[in-house]
């Protein structure tokens, strides 16, 4: 029995040594890339292992079959203030790029401009685009026409509202988008990939835990007192063997223990640190957004301040709302002149300064002035007016008044009554009636 276990012995050794240059050469694989091959493959298998045993892990913690490393209160809250912090980051950045462009297909083609750092073209703003064609339309109707002077003053004020949205966009661009995207694709992606590697580390953590508990379960076991009564006493001598082994089995474990706890250690610091840093993030986004806060005041009060002159220009234009005509020569009585309504509200501003077209009307004496025989018309006032002077008559919106123009008079005021009370009053305020 003896020399056929050697022999035996034998012929597998020299099977195990002549395997792979048999394999080898059945395989065809050429010599000089074997090494690297067999590292690939390696690694490879390896990495697929490592794959199966985190999934099989994971599954066993979500079922309660496995134990977890739990991280402290204090970990669990900066995780939780950092995912909170990225999602509405997300939001308000996209939010706000919509508010700056609304137009879905400009931000996917200034987005692949910036993906690849090419210089995004200079596009035309809506309100500079509606100066261009209002401007052109002047052109076409007669720049000395009333419609068409108005629509060259309006088209100037779109163009000035346009360059000051122009650079709202810009200022809120570097001030507070950038910054945002700055987080998200920096120090976001920095903290997601510690926090995987932290994961990592737990799980092997977790595993080392759980194979030094099996080999102290297993030495325990092996380490029982044998049966002293059993005829065949090799049993004793292989349940020392298996004692000796699995005693070396959980010194290896323990090692691996301290060197997985160890490097988890390392890593929840380098974790924790960054995550810390969301604080500072707040305090820069915080920043920023006051930026952002101040560029836009600055654009609404531009805008603002645009249409305010707009409406003092339009107040000084000769205006076509009114048929002066029919009031200079009044029609026949037994004719009632048309409904006209004021075309152009202008939004009224407080304290409205007179028009200095006017100075001839503010030195008549009112008290002296009649109404013509006929002419006369109600008229409806559309916003709130303070007289500036003694001459002007103040007005309170959706209130009736009597109307009618003198001859001379300048085409945008009229001399409005309401009672015993008498003044002129601007025709860009009144709904005329009758």
């Amino acid at each position: 029995m003896g020399p056929i276990k050697g022999r035996v012995r034998r012929g597998l050794s020299r099977l195990r040594s002549s395997f792979p240059y048999r394999l080898r050469r059945w395989s065809g694989a050429p010599a000089a890339g074997r090494g690297e091959m067999d590292f690939n493959m390696k690694k490879l298998a390896s990495d697929a292992g490592v794959f199966f045993s985190r999934a099989v892990q994971f599954t066993e913690e979500k079922l309660g079959q496995a134990e977890k490393t739990e991280l402290d209160a204090h970990f669990e809250n900066l995780l939780a203030k950092a995912d909170c912090t990225k999602n509405w980051t997300e939001k308000i950045l996209h939010q706000t790029e919509v508010l700056l462009q609304p137009n879905p297909s400009v931000r996917v083609e200034e987005f692949l401009y910036e993906k690849l750092d090419r210089k995004v073209p200079s596009r035309v703003t809506n309100g500079e685009l509606l100066a261009q064609y209002m401007v052109e339309a002047a052109n076409d109707f007669g720049p000395g026409t009333p419609y068409g002077k108005t629509l060259l003053k309006v088209g100037e004020t779109q163009k000035r509202l346009g360059g000051a949205e122009r650079d709202f966009m810009h200022s809120a661009s570097i001030n507070f988008l950038n910054p945002l995207r700055n987080f998200l694709e920096g120090d976001w992606r920095t903290i997601s990939k510690e926090r995987r590697i932290l994961e990592n580390r737990r799980l092997d953590l977790d595993a080392c835990k759980a194979r030094l508990k099996k080999a102290k379960a297993a030495e325990a076991k092996a380490s029982a007192v044998p049966d002293f009564q059993e005829t065949r006493p090799r049993n004793y001598i292989l349940s020392a063997s298996a004692s000796a082994l699995w005693s070396d089995e959980v010194e290896k474990a323990e090692h691996e223990l301290r060197v997985a706890q160890t490097d988890f250690d390392r890593q929840a610091e380098v974790t924790r640190l960054l995550l810390e840093g969301i604080s500072s993030t707040h305090v820069n986004h915080l920043r920023c957004l006051h930026e952002f806060v101040e560029s836009q005041t600055t654009y609404y009060a531009q805008g603002y301040q645009y249409m305010l002159d707009l409406q003092k220009q339009l107040g000084r234009f000769p205006g076509t709302f009114v048929g002066n005509a029919e009031s200079t020569s009044p029609p026949p009585a037994t004719t009632s002149p048309p409904t006209v309504a004021a075309t152009i509200p202008v939004v009224p501003t407080v304290g409205r300064a007179p028009n200095p077209a006017t100075a001839v009307e503010g030195a008549l004496n009112l008290n002296d002035v009649k109404p013509p025989a006929s002419g006369t018309r109600k008229a409806r006032v559309l916003y709130d007016y303070e007289a500036a002077d003694s001459s002007e008559l103040a007005l309170l919106a959706d209130e009736m008044i009597t109307v009618y123009s003198l001859p001379g008079m300048d085409p945008d005021w009229l001399i409005g009554e309401r009672g015993n009370q008498k003044g002129k009053v601007p025709v860009t305020y009144l709904e005329l009636l009758s």
